[in-house]
């Protein structure tokens, strides 16, 4: 289970573009917190506490206080090119609210797979959509290629999932990722990759 992020903030008087980028340029990054048939409320948060709490890589998965407030992060707009946080959206949420939440797929045992016998991982799911408790979100989903061969593929109904804890598509038996074998040259790939390098090297 995630731990529980601590976040201050101040409310914002100011709304709108202009508003924005002054608090930007002042270290603060504008942000807002709405759900629960409640007003949406503007607030700002300081830049480096928001960056130090989305470094710790379970950020879209952990209950995050904010002035006061229990909430999930629903969305970070970042700058395109400087990849600053620029605006974040928080979402409301009681202390065992159900919650749907996209949890990270980490994979393990590569090495007891097909992967070790040249096969590749071809992840089709990198996150998980899960319907959980928000007191119990988990921060990753563990899962083991272990027996498997080139050509298997890892089901959502393969999966161990967290107790509580339900996969937000339950219509279906989606795949997260297949081993697959690795791409081979044929004989007539291969003479014209030769006839290329042939090419580049006489006009070298």
């Amino acid at each position: 289970m995630s731990d529980t992020l601590t976040l201050a903030a101040e409310t914002r008087d100011q709304v709108g573009k202009g508003a924005s980028r002054s608090l930007r340029r002042e270290g603060r990054v504008p942000a807002v917190i709405y759900g629960q048939n409640k007003a949406a409320a503007s607030i700002h948060l300081e830049e480096k506490a928001l960056v130090k709490a989305l470094m710790t890589g379970h950020f879209f998965t952990s209950v995050i206080m904010v002035d006061g407030q229990r909430t999930l992060a629903k969305d970070v707009a970042f700058h395109p090119v400087t990849d600053r946080p620029l605006h974040v959206d928080f979402v409301r949420i009681g202390e065992h609210e159900t919650v749907t939440v996209a949890v990270p797929v980490v994979f393990t045992d590569e090495d007891e797979s097909g992967v070790k016998q040249g096969g590749v991982l071809n992840v089709t799911r990198h996150e998980i959509e899960l319907v959980v408790d928000a007191a119990n979100i988990p921060t990753e989903i563990s899962v083991s290629l272990k027996g498997l061969a080139i050509g298997d593929s890892i089901h959502i109904s393969d999966v161990k999932l967290p107790k509580g804890a339900e996969p937000a598509i339950d219509d279906r038996d989606f795949a997260i990722a297949t081993i697959v074998a690795p791409t081979v040259l044929t004989a007539e790939d291969e003479a014209i990759d030769a006839d290329a390098q042939a090419e580049g090297s006489e006009e070298a």
